[in-house]
């Protein structure tokens, strides 16, 4: 029984009958004694590190799976498994960059959409954004950050955190976003949570032409992953953030350095600001 279908029959019960002795509610509950008192826990201090050192490969090696990953951490000190690497980089999110058989396959639960920029000349802004999700380490546990960038200009459109790998955050981002103004094409990985009807149908309901990576192709979707690197590298890493609320301003204000006064080379050092509203 999951955690959160233990919560919702425990609170049923208590609305039911305040008064229920313990035996009759975990009849009810159909729960042993003992696991009325159950918490779920969070990870601990050890696996924090774990997940940190890992998210640092990944962003090194992002072709590294669970067997290499395994390696590297034992060589850092870690005294995990295979089976631990991958139930932990499954909780990040993180799935390793290779190619992979059988790519044309549908998906049974959700509708596939083709990889449209292969031959398509990226030269304005608002004609491709990106969107895409990255795992944020804490002192006191993690999060996950979505952003939404203009391909042309690397412009951060929008952006939202979650303590939660779900599609609503993902949507709260992409809505604001859409409401000033809309892309041309939005491209995304194979994720659950751009696969959604919920995330898709926004896009479509705005003639907005979906766009998603070849399953394991690293340069699909290059351009957001060369944000990740800025963010935690310039950001993230060095500060060493504790919590949520922390980690959120943090963001803010680099991102509004990112955008406003951060130089690309790629952008013949102009700043992103400066290629996505000075070519509108």
């Amino acid at each position: 029984m999951g955690s959160a279908d233990l919560n919702e029959r425990r609170q049923l019960v208590e609305q039911k009958n305040a008064t229920l002795s313990q035996r009759e509610q975990c009849r009810l509950l159909e729960l042993h004694r003992s696991g009325l008192y159950y918490q779920p826990k969070g990870p601990n201090e050890e696996d924090l590190l774990l997940m940190r050192a890992i998210d640092e490969e990944y962003l090194k090696n992002p072709y590294y799976g669970k067997r290499r990953m395994t390696v590297e951490m034992k060589k850092r000190g870690f005294f995990v498994g295979v089976k631990k690497i991958r139930t932990t980089m499954q909780l990040m999110g993180l799935e390793a960059i290779y190619p992979k058989p059988n790519l044309s396959a549908s998906n049974k639960e959700h509708k596939k959409y083709p990889y449209l920029l292969k031959d398509e000349s990226i030269c304005r802004p608002n004609q491709v954004w990106a969107g895409d999700i990255t795992y944020i380490p804490l002192a006191y546990g993690f999060a996950y950050l979505f952003a939404i960038i203009d391909w042309h200009s690397r412009y951060v459109i929008e952006w939202q955190l979650s303590n939660m790998l779900d599609t609503e955050f993902c949507l709260e981002a992409l809505q604001r976003a859409l409401s000033r103004t809309t892309p041309g094409i939005f491209n995304t990985d194979q994720g659950v949570q751009f696969t959604s009807e919920q995330f898709t149908r926004i896009l479509e309901a705005n003639s907005i032409l979906i766009s998603m990576d070849g399953k394991g192709r690293a340069l699909d979707n290059i351009m957001i992953e060369r944000l990740w690197r800025s963010v935690k590298y310039e950001d993230v890493y060095p500060k060493k953030y504790e919590r949520l609320a922390e980690v959120k301003k943090g963001l803010a204000r680099y991102f509004s350095f990112y955008n406003e006064r951060r130089p690309h080379q790629g952008l013949q050092y102009q700043t992103p600001q400066e290629v996505y509203c000075g070519k509108e």
